[in-house]
Order: C-alpha cells, then structure tokens, then sequence
C-alpha cells in the first residue's frame, strides 16, 4: 500500500500536510483547524556580515517561542479539547509550516548579485520556508524510536517537501535535520525535525563547492571509495554506506552517503530510501547505547542546492555530537569557537570502533 500524503490549511493559512503510513488505521477524513489565530509574523530581515560575505536572519520573533511544556500543552501533539495544538487530527507523520520561522513566510527571487556582493549595512528580507516534522504523535522520542514502516514515511515526506520547496520562488537550497537532546538546545521534548528552505547556498556548501572545484567533481566518489576501504565504517548496505570521516571534528561524528551521485532526497529511487529507513534506524539507535543515556546529536542531511553543483555534491548525512563521555560534552571554545580551527579529542579509527560496538549491542 503507498504512502498517503493529504493537504491543508491551519487557521492562519499556513500550509499542513499529512502523511500516512502504508499501514495506517487513521481515517482519510480530517478536521479544520478550528483556532482563532493571530495574523503570522512579518517576513523577518537578513543582514550582512561584511567580513565574511555571510548572511544572518534577524528573526526576533522566534524570542518568545514555547519551551519544554510539559505533555498537556505539546503544541506538536494532536489536538484535544484541552490542548489546541498545532496539528487538528491524529497522524503518523505531518508537515506545516512553523508559526515563527527563521525564513520567510515571504517569498521572491533575488538577483544573484545582492546576494553576492559585500557592503556595509546591507539588508534584504529573510525569504524562504520554515516546516516542521513530526515523526509520530508521541509527546517525546526521536527518529531513532520510530518503527522502519515509520521511518519510511518521514523519508518519503522529507523527499516530497525538497522537492516542492525547491520549485519555490527564491528558494536556493533545501535543508532537512533533526535536533535531539536538550544539549543541543531542543525547546520542545516531541519527536520531530525541521526543513529550512534557504535564499542562498549555505556557508558550508560554498566551501564544498570551493573544494570541488580544487579537487575534481569526482569528490565524493573518491572519498566513499576511501572510507569504504579504510577500517572507519560502522555500517554499509547494498545502497548506503556509514562512516567516521579522516578528520572527524566532533567525539561523535558519522556520515552516511549513497552509493551513487544523488542530488537530494527527491533524486532517490524507492529500493534506496527501503533501505535508508533500516540503516538510519540502526546507526541512531547504536549511537545511543554508546551510553547508558540517550546521546544528544543533530543530524544533518546535506543536499546539493537547487540551481549549482546538482552533478557534483552528493546526499549527505552527518550526525554529530558533543558528547565525549557519559558525563562529558565537548565545549567550542576559543580555537574552534572564534577561530574555526577544530582540535579532535580521539582518533577517528577509535571513534569508528566505538560505534560499531554500540550498533552491535543495539
């Protein structure tokens, strides 16, 4: 049976879209968001660094937004007659809009060159879509905790979304993650992830662009046929391999990559996101018995922007964190916080055999 996708508008206009498990007992009717709703917060503004060319989205409205409310109040949950939440009806896995985004609800086309350019005081209006993704109706867990069939499902949603974000006006690149953990500074317990759909190429794919253009577009081919061979995968399939990077950065660092050059999620064949949602399930919940609590990380997916580097920049996942010990987290401090220059704390070989023990317990 095929995955459901249904449509709609919450109170405020913002759009809402759910999608149903292949095996879902969840009815195809759904109600109205039946709110009184305040009108949504105007299009927030970007400034410009002039010291290094960078953007930065002045959101102020994202300054009040919920804090770890306890399960009555989870504005993520299903609406009840107590708790008139984001979300009108039950579901498996549902995408809206986030009533305070970083970027947009705006949305326009730049010239390239208002981007590109560096001033003094020099703003432009923070374009763009902020979604939010709800792995599951449960009040806490994460992606690690949802069932492969799940897992699925929000594979197929983070799929369909960068590819209708993409087609949006002014949209240059999609970005699908999930934050866990109250030390990486999750405000909400839910299981869920965001996708931000940006008005420029990012920072770190400029600098991956830079870098293919120095070495070859043969990039990441060489570097999954390195890591394959070296003794730094923690995890491979007939699709998809995982590895610690040569030079991790952080205590906790994996990349996983598909096997051929593919884009975005939107690019994936169906047997490769099947395997997707069995491998990522695997490596998150070996990441957490690295330790006898669960370990705060984000995970990433970096997909190639929507107008440059679509033959050269594969589909990548980096699941980072902080976490050096059971008790411990690496702290950015001066050299890497002000200066960029990271100093690892263990040997990428020892941080690959680590996880392998931890996925082999889980």
């Amino acid at each position: 049976m095929p995955i459901v996708k249904r449509s709609t508008m919450l109170a405020d206009g913002r759009e809402l879209i759910y999608f149903d498990d292949p095996d879902t007992t969840l009815s195809a009717e759904r109600t109205a968001d039946a709110r009184h709703l305040d009108a949504r917060p105007a299009t927030a503004t970007m400034r410009q660094d002039p010291l290094t060319g960078e953007w930065i989205s002045i959101a102020a409205s994202r300054q009040n937004r919920i804090f770890l409310p306890p399960a009555d109040h989870d504005p993520l949950a299903p609406t009840t007659p107590g708790n008139p939440s984001e979300v009108p009806n039950n579901y498996d896995v549902v995408v809206f809009e986030n009533r305070s985004p970083s970027f947009g609800p705006s949305l326009a086309a730049f010239d390239p060159a208002l981007l590109d350019s560096v001033g003094l005081g020099r703003t432009l209006p923070s374009i763009g879509r902020c979604e939010v993704v709800c792995f599951s109706p449960q009040h806490e867990g994460s992606f690690g905790s949802q069932t492969e069939i799940r897992a699925r499902t929000v594979i197929e949603a983070w799929a369909d979304r960068t590819e209708a974000l993409s087609a949006m006006p002014g949209i240059q690149q999609v970005f699908p993650f999930e934050n866990r953990g109250e030390a990486i500074g999750v405000t909400l317990l839910h299981p869920h992830g965001q996708i931000y759909a940006y008005p420029y190429v990012t920072p770190r794919t400029t600098r991956l662009l830079e870098s293919i253009s120095k070495f070859g577009p043969e990039l990441f081919a060489q570097i999954l046929q390195t890591e394959r061979a070296s003794e730094r995968v923690v995890l491979s399939g007939e699709h998809w391999t995982a590895y610690v990077p040569f030079a991790a950065r952080w205590p906790i660092e994996v990349h996983m990559v598909p096997h051929r050059q593919v884009p975005d999620f939107a690019a994936l064949h169906d047997v490769e996101r099947d395997e997707l949602a069995g491998l990522y399930l695997r490596l998150l919940r070996g990441i957490d018995a690295l330790y006898d609590t669960p370990t705060p990380y984000i995970a990433a997916w970096h997909q190639a922007p929507v107008n440059v580097g679509r033959n050269d920049i594969r589909l990548m996942l980096q699941v980072t964190s902080p976490r050096r010990a059971a008790a411990k987290l690496k702290y950015l401090a001066g050299s890497e916080a002000a200066m960029g220059a990271w100093i690892g704390d263990v040997t990428p070989e020892q941080e690959a055999a680590f996880i392998r023990e931890g996925i082999s317990r889980a």
